[in-house]
């Protein structure tokens, strides 16, 4: 990590809350992190319509997939160690365009070897992007987790759009529609260049942080972002089928209940970000993983179809609630790596949860989407059990 200057320092070391120059910056990066995620839910919402348009197998598909899991995963702790070893502010703004013009000219390309090749090129820009502007955020939010929530919380309003945005569009225009969605991040990644031209102008070159690098709670950490991943991914998977299989809901309510669910995941990660200033960092993940059984519990055992969505809403808040707050947390392990841990938690370690969901989907294969959903309530009180093991960061 760089020694902050200017508001930024003044927020981290008197406790202040952030001023308006931090939250116009920090709004910037949450921005930029909402287009590059939003490319992130592009490849499952237009995954379909590559099997309608260019009648893909479902292993064709399922490759598609695993193409941009690879790209974005695999690369994202090795660029963390470039970004903390080199001078590369750039990386943010040139990945978050490689992942748009990768997703967009996917659709525009005949053979499925191309189309492989520019979702996992798609991919890397999505790991270009993370640890760059995961340091960058942190830079700009000081000490404030409310402040770096807000970043965090970007790339849940990017999942949460992609469907959405995609789906009409796709149905229209077929797979060729994802051509529209190259804009946004040539405009974004616009924006970032001019944002980091202004920052070098404006200030002298940073020194390098001291402090020390703590690699088992960190690990730790770690585990505890699997795990929450695990569970996110799982509902998210599943949480449709549920609705439809078992409470026999139309895909209308199903698909309800999936909004609801993802737009509990950003207020979550934007109120996680406010508890861990009042409450501490740590007892912000303890109280996560502490809230995440009796809501899916809910979910799965409130008879009706309309009265769960409020527990499809909450549970959705409380996976949600450590996620910016384990991103902060790692830097404090690391504070001489931002960009590495940022790498881990963004990426890596999110990416691993979804990795494991076909794991999920045997157990829905033999016993239902409740079945996969009854599993994942084992998941919680691992999280909780890590949580415990965390210790506070040092000042």
């Amino acid at each position: 990590m760089t020694q902050l200057t200017g508001p930024a320092s003044a927020s981290a070391t008197s406790g202040s809350p952030p001023g308006p120059g931090i939250w116009r910056r920090m709004r910037l990066w949450g921005v930029a992190h909402a287009v590059d995620d939003l490319y992130q839910g592009l490849v499952p919402a237009s995954v379909p319509y590559f099997v309608l348009d260019r009648h893909y197998s479902y292993v064709a598909a399922s490759g598609l997939t695993l193409a941009a899991t690879l790209g974005s995963s695999v690369p994202q702790p090795f660029v963390g160690v470039a970004v903390d070893r080199l001078r590369l502010g750039w990386l943010a703004a040139a990945g978050v365009a490689l992942a748009g013009l990768g997703l967009g000219l996917s659709g525009l390309v005949p053979s499925y070897a191309a189309v492989w090749s520019l979702i996992l090129l798609s991919g890397l820009g999505v790991a270009m992007f993370h640890p760059a502007a995961g340091k960058a955020a942190r830079e700009s939010a000081g000490d404030s987790a409310a402040a770096m929530s807000v970043f965090a919380a970007g790339g849940s309003v990017g999942f949460f759009l992609a469907p959405a945005l995609a789906t009409p569009a796709l149905i229209a225009w077929g797979v060729g529609a994802t051509a529209l969605f190259i804009p946004p991040a040539v405009l974004t990644a616009f924006a970032l260049l001019r944002h980091q031209r202004r920052r070098q102008a404006a200030a002298p070159p940073r020194a390098a942080q001291g402090g020390t690098d703590r690699w088992r709670p960190f690990a730790v950490l770690t585990c505890v972002e699997v795990v929450r991943s695990v569970a996110f991914f799982g509902v998210n998977t599943f949480i449709e089928l549920y609705w439809i299989r078992h409470l026999d809901a139309s895909r209308g309510l199903a698909g309800a209940a999936l909004t609801l669910f993802l737009a509990g995941g950003v207020g979550g990660t934007l109120l996680g970000g406010r508890l861990a200033d009042r409450l501490g960092m740590v007892r912000t993940v303890q109280i996560g993983g502490g809230l995440v059984l009796p809501m899916l519990a809910g979910l799965l055992l409130t008879p009706g179809r309309f009265v769960p969505l409020l527990f499809a809403v909450l549970t959705g808040v409380a996976l949600n609630l450590p996620f910016a707050v384990l991103v902060k947390l790692g830097q404090d392990y690391l504070p001489t790596r931002p960009g590495t841990a940022a790498g881990v938690t963004l990426g890596l370690a999110v990416s691993v949860g979804g990795l494991l969901s076909p794991v999920l989907g045997l157990v829905a294969d033999a016993h239902g989407p409740r079945g996969a959903l009854a599993v994942l309530c084992t998941i919680p009180p691992v999280a909780l059990a890590l949580g415990l093991l965390l210790p506070e960061p040092q000042r």
